[in-house]
């Protein structure tokens, strides 16, 4: 079984790194014999899903174009699944040996180890780990617990547009958002996703917990430029009250808010259990201070306020 499996799996990539044009599913299963030996189409669907889902975890890149009659194809270009040899010093393997723990607790801990095996079998040194043993205390992880961040993941890996419903703060309902994923970032402890949304034509950053429902891929190309350094951290920052050029005066409840306080440029403590805060006001702080709930009031200045206000509501709303 498993020598039928690998021997179906080589004849596709052979097929898709073969072609100089996509080929469709039809033909691909008339060009390889375990698919034509397929019981029926629903058979052979599934079985090419797997199969192509197995390469693409392998490392091959498989691209999924669509022609002019609507027909979808597939092809590998020799040219993107074509690596210069890789040349790592003891430092730098154990630099990626470190990096691949982090994700051992996350939806990626399987990717990491793979790749981790494939860079060994090529010759990455395994010895001379100079960060072994030093952190035995403390093992690094990134927790990632939103549904939408592996497909989100493989899309921006194989330059898929996606198809999701997202729920902003302000809105009680979710809107169908056409997205062309570019890069995910864990920021404060949220992921989020930068891409190109199609309908309003620019740049956006999503936060994947507002992401509702599946996402869904599409088998089309992308239509904006993917620019060479996305910057998620920045973006979200600067909407975040970063990049603040005025300051805020919010009354606190005493022992919450923590991150309020490691922000506030002056605290007033006061007597009746709420200290008062001048916060950097930047915009983006009324949906940063909408996260503290009723451990939270805004004194000031009033459109602050007001948008607080209104974002409690739509989620009052819903």
């Amino acid at each position: 079984m498993a020598i039928a499996k690998a021997e179906r799996l080589m004849n596709l990539a052979l097929c898709l790194l073969g072609t100089r044009r996509p080929l469709s599913k039809r033909e691909l299963r008339g060009s390889i014999e375990a698919y034509m030996e397929a019981g029926n189409d629903e058979s052979f669907n599934r079985m090419f899903e797997r199969d192509k889902d197995d390469l693409r975890e392998l490392g091959l890149v498989i691209e999924t174009v669509e022609n002019l009659e609507g027909e979808t194809g597939y092809l590998a270009r020799r040219d993107s699944n074509r690596l210069p040899p890789v040349s790592l010093d003891a430092e730098e393997a154990a630099a990626l040996g470190l990096a691949a723990k982090v994700w051992q607790q996350a939806r990626l801990a399987g990717a990491a180890s793979g790749a981790l095996q494939k860079l060994r079998a090529g010759g990455m040194p395994e010895a001379g780990n100079p960060y072994e043993g030093q952190h035995s205390a403390i093992e690094p992880r990134i927790p990632v617990h939103e549904a939408a961040f592996e497909p989100l993941m493989l899309a921006c890996r194989d330059r898929r547009p996606v198809v999701f419903d997202y729920r902003k703060s302000t809105a009680a309902r979710p809107e169908t958002r056409q997205v062309e994923p570019w890069a995910l970032e864990c920021w404060r402890g949220h992921w989020y996703l930068a891409g190109y949304d199609r309908e309003r034509g620019a740049e956006r950053v999503f936060r994947l917990s507002r992401i509702t429902g599946k996402v869904r891929s599409r088998a089309a190309k992308y239509t904006a430029e993917v620019p060479d350094v996305v910057t998620v951290r920045e973006t979200v920052a600067s909407w975040a009250g970063e990049s603040a050029d005025r300051s805020a005066l919010i009354r606190l409840r005493a022992g919450a808010g923590y991150p309020l306080r490691a922000k506030a440029t002056a605290v007033h403590e006061g007597t009746d259990g709420w200290d008062e805060l001048e916060i950097p006001y930047g915009h983006g702080l009324d949906a940063w201070l909408v996260e503290f709930g009723p451990d939270v009031v805004v004194v000031g200045p009033a459109d602050l306020r007001a948008d607080v206000v209104d974002r409690l509501r739509a989620v009052a709303g819903a």
